[in-house]
């Protein structure tokens, strides 16, 4: 069996596509116009945030704001009655005993969280 017509063919494809590949290389060259600069300020971390506290002594704390403990359910469903997400960020101090942390987020979920993040130290 003779190869050589067969060798001679795939040497010319061969020749073939690479004459006709950088041929293929497509270019598009756009001028897209610049982004609009809107003026709304940007939202801060309190307009989107809740940030619930708890201090060693069991002090609680809604956004730097300090409430008492039966408040906060209260205070917590009239924040989540004017917003779309139910999310709560809780935060302790190390020294906070571990049943009231506990409690303080029993009752940011029986106020209404849906989501009850635990905020960490890197």
């Amino acid at each position: 069996m003779n190869v050589t017509p067969l060798v001679d063919v795939v040497l010319v494809l061969l020749i073939i596509f690479m004459v006709v590949a950088p041929l293929l290389v497509k270019q598009f060259h756009l001028l897209v116009p610049p982004q609009e600069q809107k003026d709304t300020p940007p939202k801060t971390a309190d307009d989107t945030q809740i940030v619930v506290y708890l201090e060693a002594d069991g002090t609680v704390s809604l956004n730097g704001a300090v409430l008492p403990r039966a408040e906060l359910p209260e205070k917590l469903r009239r924040v989540f009655a004017s917003r779309a997400d139910d999310v709560v960020f809780f935060d302790a101090n190390d020294a906070a005993s571990y049943a009231d942390a506990a409690s303080i987020m029993d009752l940011c979920r029986g106020a209404g969280a849906l989501t009850v993040g635990v905020i960490t130290k890197k």
